[in-house]
């Protein structure tokens, strides 16, 4: 599959979709994802999604704890301005994005933590995701890792 895309399709019902894509764009309510054993390219609605993660890897590292918040990161950088999205199952993403908008259904946003396993992350916002920007992404990244701890 010439240009296609790793992809982890997460569902707002939990259902995970791995595999890869090449007919994704962000303004298509459907897209399909080919399975890695590359059996035919299921439909994905998305409007069904919570988020779809552009990966390195399908495989991840589950050994590997992801970076909670920011670490001092700037308020904004070449990649837009600074983000914390909670969706409603309680997974948490901190980053950038030069796409958000409050009244914007869905947008891209690039991942703060430059070793994660994400290139970027398509954030569908009309299935429970709590988004601040700026000072409140950092109190809301600062409040999260304080519970975790």
């Amino acid at each position: 599959m010439n240009n296609a895309n790793k992809v982890v399709a997460r569902f707002a019902d939990g259902t995970v979709l791995k595999g890869q894509t090449s007919d994704f764009f962000p303004n298509r309510p459907v897209f399909h994802v080919v399975k890695r054993d590359g059996t035919h390219g299921t439909e994905v609605r998305v409007e069904k999604l919570k988020a779809l993660f552009f990966v390195k890897s399908l495989d991840g590292d589950a050994q590997r704890s992801g970076l909670r918040g920011f670490i001092d990161g700037p308020p904004e950088n070449s990649r837009g301005r600074k983000l914390a999205v909670r969706f409603a199952d309680g997974e948490f993403v901190c980053g950038y994005s030069l796409a958000y908008t409050p009244n914007r259904g869905a947008f891209f946003m690039y991942p703060a933590d430059p070793n994660t396993n994400n290139e970027r992350v398509f954030v569908v916002v009309g299935n429970g995701a709590d988004v601040r920007e700026g000072a409140a992404a950092e109190e809301m990244a600062q409040k999260i890792v304080g519970e975790a701890a």
